[in-house]
């Protein structure tokens, strides 16, 4: 198991194109005892709470590796540090294909590192799979065959915001505050698109962040000056947890919204305040760990077996921690379906014909599904509130 982080010298924008897809018997990163694979993951920069699935995919393979590994291999993930930047995205993954000769990449985090690299890997025939992102943009075998998304859609999720909003306050004024990228776009378009053409009137205010701002407490403060009632916050954890901290501290009185991206309660809800983020509400496909709900149930015995044996007691009830668990869980079951054929055909066949399967904490009745015509593997989600210790589930599972 290999993690880097270091990053190569100068900087580009654009991956030149001019590798040559292997044949399936000399697929680059696969030998008799061992499967090499690649990953970009923000370990520093402004979503650097993101690093958790990184790390927690890293101590996964190298437990699956002490009982065996997969089909006699051992898995070696190296995971190299992009900040969360697109230009060192294009850098770290024209490292891994060509100098680290990996033989795919492995769920990548983030909307613009992911994008930065689409072409580069789909034009060489090298699989982009279990993207970490809902932008709807990856899900499009049509045109990128080789880029698999992993989480549910944006757009879905937002949609069944706007749903809720609908049913609950249908009189409401909505103030958006998003991250000005295709993540954040993506929460606006599914929410205007879940609203209808006959209720878009309902959102009196937009703000937008970059990135590389500070804080957001100015954005907030501007929509609470909009008057609006119902608070839609689609931002990465660090800016969640000021968006949150701000409308509390304003003492407004808006049913606030927060996107599953920044649910985890060790790095959003603690940093926020327990006290400051009770009463959220938001839409999720996983365990709560810390749910008693689940205390008798198979998968998160299974996941507790793991992180007691790899990772540490606060670990266990990051929603970071289970997202990195279940997507490296799929990963090994693909592995598992390929047998000896490890060739990127295969492994890209066997990732897009997943019918019905079971991730350990997903909630019951959400199921993982591809075909070659449908890159969306979780398509349910259930609504949820923040009590001020943990999240309690409402309504009935939502296929989006």
């Amino acid at each position: 198991m290999t993690t880097r982080r270091q990053f190569l010298a100068g900087a580009s924008g654009v991956l030149a194109c001019g590798l040559v897809p292997a044949r399936a018997a000399e697929t680059p990163g696969v030998a008799a005892t061992e499967i090499k694979i690649g990953q970009t993951m923000p370990y520093s920069g402004p979503a650097s709470a993101y690093g958790q699935i990184g790390k927690t995919e890293l101590a996964y393979f190298k437990w699956i590796n002490e009982q065996g590994g997969v089909n006699g291999r051992q898995i070696n993930l190296i995971s190299l540090d992009d900040a969360y930047s697109p230009p060192k995205t294009v850098e770290q993954t024209r490292r891994l294909i060509e100098q680290e000769q990996v033989a795919f990449m492995f769920n990548p985090l983030g909307t613009g590192p992911c994008l930065a690299t689409r072409d580069y890997l789909n034009q060489n025939a090298i699989p982009q799979l279990f993207v970490a992102t809902g932008a709807a943009t990856f899900s499009d075998p049509e045109h990128f065959k080789w880029t698999v998304g992993f989480q549910p859609n944006y757009q879905t999720e937002s949609s069944i915001f706007a749903r809720h909003i609908l049913k609950t306050k249908p009189q409401a004024k909505i103030g958006v505050l998003y991250q000005n990228d295709g993540f954040g776009k993506d929460y606006l378009t599914g929410l205007k698109a879940g609203l209808g053409e006959a209720n878009l009137g309902l959102i009196v205010k937009e703000a937008t962040y970059e990135t590389s701002e500070p804080t957001v407490d100015s954005q907030v403060s501007t929509l609470q000056g909009s008057g609006a009632d119902v608070f839609l916050i689609a931002a990465t954890p660090k800016f969640a947890a000021q968006a949150i901290r701000k409308s509390f501290d304003l003492g407004w009185d808006a049913t606030r919204y927060v996107t599953d991206v920044s649910l985890s309660i060790s790095s959003v809800m603690k940093a926020a305040g327990f006290d400051k983020a009770k009463g959220l509400i938001t839409a999720n496909y996983g365990k709560d760990a810390s749910d008693p709900r689940w205390a008798d149930d198979a998968g998160l015995k299974q996941y507790k077996a793991f992180v007691e044996s790899r990772m540490s007691a606060k670990d266990l009830i990051d929603s970071n921690t289970i997202y990195g668990y279940d997507a490296a869980f799929l990963l090994v079951e693909v592995l598992k379906r390929c047998g000896d054929d490890l060739s990127r055909d295969n492994v890209l066949k066997q990732a897009t014909n997943l019918k019905d399967f079971d991730l350990p904490m997903l909630l019951p009745g959400v199921k993982i599904n591809t075909s070659p015509t449908n890159y969306s593997p979780i398509r349910q989600m259930q609504l949820q509130t923040f009590n001020g210790t943990g999240w309690e589930l409402f309504g009935d599972v939502i296929q989006g």
